[in-house]
């Protein structure tokens, strides 16, 4: 949309019954093979937006069918812009697809929804009424408030399934999420000031949980929405999209220094297994305990590198190459080993504490040297050597 629609500086309350005038809005639509759907879509943005409501719709597309031809086609028919998005290299998942359509937006308010239409496009006026009346942010269509409903979820285990989900992720953000009953929807509407796109990192397809934590605005509130059942297709909810949720909570959670540097010292902690199970096989097999140690202990260290490059670095990887990355803490695990023994004995004969005390004492300090030197020396970007990322996409607007 060419027209450019600037936020009031000043809410104006207005009465309960009252529904104010907002400027334009650009849906976004995320869409991984979804011909059989999109064609619905349209029509029903168009039955139920226009009319309330200037529009525009972007759909960034992922897909491997011919569902960016079906959006042209179908495009024709509709009063309002349609732009396509389609990227070669779907980076983020669904997620990456909707930071993509935020960049493209040019309203006021953007709304995100799902493209199988089990998200009511009727609802649209309504979010970015709400969010105009109460001053919000982020306006989040939720099926848990009262009027709404997960109608649309097909059998016990995807209910189970978001259900769990729903309550790990208060649990872990309890602050951040505050006042949001359904941090898994993928329905919500935020104000284009309200989000800064370039400090998201999505990972899958829960991107509300990524604005959330990441860029949460002050002012949040809910609209009850009744989950509609998928118009054509299946879902594309599958045990591998799980797994990056679980990944995307991980990286989520270890976000500030406090919280990477508590998951670092787990994680070490875990290391004690493979390091003994790899003692205890070389010792079997005849080798003296020293070389078998040394040994045993680069199997602990490979461990550790695996868990703390997909838990706790997964963003910062692309800044070194991986044997860059390994060796490097390969060679920082080891340094510990050297240090602590001198350490040890500087507690001991120089401020005259105990073995016991000496040996705490040091296993702290050289965690967190190593802490520090992972982050510092494996992980923090080189100066001036930063690649600009591939844009990887095509635009195309349908009409």
């Amino acid at each position: 949309m060419s027209q450019e629609h600037t936020v009031p500086a000043e809410v104006v309350e207005t009465e309960p019954t009252e529904i104010p005038e907002p400027g334009a809005v650009t849906i976004v639509v995320p869409t991984f093979n979804e011909s059989a759907n999109v064609r619905q879509l349209l029509h029903q943005i168009t039955e139920a937006v226009p009319a309330r409501l200037p529009c525009e719709v972007v759909f960034v597309d992922d897909s491997t069918d011919d569902t960016p031809e079906v959006i042209e086609k179908a495009a024709q028919d509709c009063p309002f812009p349609v732009t396509v998005l389609h990227r070669e290299e779907p980076v983020g998942g669904l997620g990456g697809a909707v930071v993509e359509g935020l960049k493209a937006a040019t309203s006021d308010w953007i709304v995100v929804m799902d493209g199988d239409c089990q998200h009511p496009p009727s609802l649209v006026p309504d979010l970015v009424a709400t969010g105009e009346r109460a001053g919000a942010g982020l306006v989040v269509a939720s099926r848990y408030i009262k009027g709404g409903s997960r109608a649309g979820l097909a059998g016990s285990y995807r209910i189970a399934v978001s259900r769990g989900a729903t309550w790990l992720t208060k649990a872990l953000f309890p602050r951040r999420l505050h006042g949001i009953s359904d941090p898994m929807s993928g329905f919500f509407a935020i104000r284009r000031s309200a989000v800064t796109a370039e400090v998201l990192q999505p990972l899958g397809y829960k991107i509300l949980l990524e604005l959330a934590v990441r860029s949460r605005p002050r002012t949040v509130t809910e609209v009850p929405f009744v989950f509609q059942d998928r118009f054509a297709g299946e879902s594309k909810s599958t045990a591998q999209e799980g797994l990056r949720f679980l990944r995307h909570l991980a990286g989520l959670r270890t976000a500030s220094p406090v919280a990477r540097m508590i998951g670092f010292g787990l994680i070490g902690l875990t290391g004690f297994l493979p390091n003994l199970v790899g003692l205890w096989a070389l010792t079997a097999l005849g080798m003296h305990y020293v070389p078998a140690e040394i040994l045993a202990n680069q199997l602990g260290v490979a461990w550790n590198f695996l868990l703390i490059e997909h838990l706790l670095f997964r963003e910062r990887r692309r800044h070194r190459r991986w044997w860059d990355r390994a060796g490097r803490f390969a060679l920082l695990a080891n340094a510990d080993l050297v240090l602590r023994i001198p350490l040890i004995a500087l507690f001991v004969h120089q401020f005259h504490l105990g073995v016991l005390s000496a040996t705490a004492l040091a296993l702290v300090t050289t965690f967190v040297l190593r802490f520090a030197g992972t982050e510092a020396l494996v992980y923090l970007p080189r100066r001036g050597r930063e690649k600009p990322a591939r844009d990887g996409r095509t635009a195309r607007r349908a009409v």
